[in-house]
């Protein structure tokens, strides 16, 4: 027997709220209410789902955006972050890690970062950092790689028993070493793994007639044309400063050009 058209519109109302109710819970899973990734839209991330938020109550610093590891992709090259292996513990210890310093190995993270060294070879550095900016140097890094721009080494500053001087004469891109500010009682943004020099030698720290390192004579002047040159049109400094890092080269009275930090 055909049903009475009330009860055929009545089933037909009842569908059509169970389909809209089912397409609201659908939309709501999308939003996850994890932080939102930096893309650059001519390359793909590729990353791990997010563990919870540690629970943080000494500094907002370290509410940003973490992972306990994390992975981004060029093509077929991985940057990649994770907890500090004990045995670059072990190397650091001493050195970049000082009996006295005021910041927790669980802070930090290492990064393997795949980059083009002067040569135009692809090389595989290393670095330590803040959790806080982990994934941003993934990005980072990632998107100078996907320019081929040329970084002369990344090598942790261990590899010089942490002497900053030894590290800029190599020409080496560093970030974490529990230091003073050169010259001030002050810790550094570097001994909060806050602060990442790119290519040092190219690009002293530039105090009056005082720079570091000592050997960067020729790459004071900064009116003149030379390789490797950080500046203002420089892709080194449009890509950090897209990601939130203040650059070293626009400070008013020391100029510190290899040199960015959050």
């Amino acid at each position: 027997m055909a049903e009475p058209h009330s009860t055929r519109g009545m089933k037909q109302t009842t569908l059509a709220a169970a389909l809209l109710f089912g397409l609201c819970c659908m939309i709501a899973s999308c939003d996850n209410g994890n932080p939102p990734v930096r893309e650059n839209p001519t390359v793909a991330i590729i990353e791990e789902a997010e563990p919870p938020m540690e629970e943080e109550t000494d500094s907002p610093l370290f509410r940003a955006y973490d992972k306990a590891e994390d992975t981004v992709m060029f093509q077929t090259y991985v940057f990649f972050s994770q907890p500090i292996p004990k045995d670059v513990e072990l190397r650091m210890m001493g050195r970049s890690l000082s009996d006295t310093n005021k910041i927790s190995i669980d802070r930090l993270r290492y990064l393997t970062l795949p980059y083009y060294d002067y040569d135009g070879n692809i090389q595989s550095g290393e670095m330590v950092c803040n959790k806080a900016i982990a994934h941003d140097l993934l990005c980072v890094f990632r998107d100078l790689f996907s320019q081929a721009y040329p970084i002369y080494s990344i090598r942790l500053v261990d590899d010089f028993d942490a002497d900053d001087e030894a590290s800029m004469q190599a020409n080496n891109t560093s970030c974490f070493n529990y230091r003073n500010r050169s010259g001030v009682n002050r810790l550094s943004q570097h001994a909060y793994g806050m602060a990442v020099d790119i290519n040092p030698l190219q690009n002293p720290c530039v105090r009056g007639s005082r720079f570091r390192p000592s050997t960067a004579a020729e790459y004071v002047d900064r009116s003149k044309d030379f390789e490797h040159k950080i500046d203002e049109k420089d892709l080194c400094v449009k890509v950090f400063t897209s990601y939130g890092f203040r650059w070293g080269g626009r400070w008013s009275s020391t100029k510190d050009y290899q040199h960015f930090e959050k």
